[in-house]
């Protein structure tokens, strides 16, 4: 029977040191841990750390956005080096796995992707995924691996995303984790701090977005710390950590893929009709859009908004942002079919 897959992401501030040195007798720990789980899943590690395991080489270093490119390029091979050492005495060999975000939004290289981690998974292989920095568009880059763990863990249909983080979990105002959360309502995203590490580009704001995505679409999601003796075990059998429920997703493949492997370049405002109506599966037609953003084609995929400015999902169109503006007030014209859209 085909094990479940599991995503680990790890950030950079739960791997290094606040120089980005990583910390190596946490990586001996965690691949360990990872080499007990494999047996039970097929796992997908997202890992941080290569742009401050590269810092040190790069004179002068400031954080420029070609800095961080040349730091990332040479800290990628050492990090990897570094999970290679570990999971090779153990039997395990690791892939580089260097993704950019046309390998999500291109529907056949998406397939082609999974189709190479499934190979990965047959020879014993765990692939060690971050984004490629190098060439990667400033304007098409993930906003950061918390987006990229979770679009693989979406993609790849996986049972459970868990999100390594410095502070072991998600804390209400009083700095306590809480270890359950069955709903992200206004109370809980009423407890997140927009404060990030010095190495991460994400936050707590960032992890809660993304997680909401993931539980929207089928898949649990577990924050917690690196500290202590087996803690991703730990977490996911719920003794630390904070664990969010997943909730029931029927949507197929292709709907996981293009609610979030798509790239959004625009959106959509629809009234309190059309949103209803795109609650009950139905088309989106123009003369329910209050409002266009962004300069789209005909079957590029948008974000869909409702009048509260929610995002409620995200479609492919199937005319362009210039016509669906000269046919706001016309009756029976389709701006997006049912098939092509996603409702979280």
């Amino acid at each position: 029977m085909q094990k479940p897959v599991l995503v680990i992401k790890l950030g950079s501030a739960v791997i290094s040191s606040n120089d980005g040195a990583i910390n190596v007798s946490l990586i001996k720990k965690l691949v360990e841990e990872v080499v007990q789980l494999s047996r039970e899943y097929n796992i997908v590690m997202v890992s941080s750390g290569a742009v401050g395991s590269g810092k040190p080489f790069i004179k002068n270093y400031k954080g420029t956005l070609i800095e961080r490119k040349a730091a990332a390029a040479v800290g990628n091979p050492i990090l990897i080096r570094l999970y290679d050492k570990y999971f090779s005495k153990h039997g395990i060999n690791v892939a580089q796995a260097l993704c950019e975000r046309h390998h999500f939004s291109n529907r056949l290289q998406f397939v082609q992707l999974k189709e190479t981690f499934a190979e990965f998974w047959k020879h014993n292989i765990i692939p060690v995924v971050n984004e490629n920095d190098l060439v990667s568009n400033v304007e098409l880059k993930f906003s950061d691996n918390d987006e990229l763990a979770t679009l693989i863990a979406v993609g790849f249909d996986a049972e459970t995303l868990i999100i390594c983080t410095s502070v072991g979990g998600f804390m209400d105002d009083k700095k306590q984790i809480i270890p359950l959360v069955e709903n992200i309502n206004g109370v809980i995203m009423g407890f997140v701090s927009t404060d990030k590490s010095s190495l991460g580009l994400g936050g707590m704001l960032s992890k809660l977005t993304f997680t909401r995505l993931a539980t929207s679409l089928g898949i649990k999601v577990i924050i917690c710390g690196l500290d202590g003796k087996n803690p991703l075990s730990s977490a996911m059998d719920g003794k630390r950590g904070t664990t969010f429920t997943a909730k029931k997703s029927n949507l197929k493949a292709r709907q996981k893929w293009l609610a979030s492997g798509s790239i959004t370049i625009g959106s959509i405002e629809v009234d309190k009709g059309a949103a209803k109506a795109l609650q009950n599966r139905k088309s989106l037609l123009t003369v329910g859009i209050k409002n266009v953003n962004g300069s789209f084609d005909i079957g590029e995929v948008v974000q869909l908004v409702n009048d509260e400015g929610a995002i409620m999902g995200v479609a492919k169109t199937k005319i362009s942002a210039t016509d669906i503006n000269k046919s706001l007030n016309q009756k029976n014209i389709i701006a997006a079919h049912a098939d092509d859209i996603v409702i979280f």
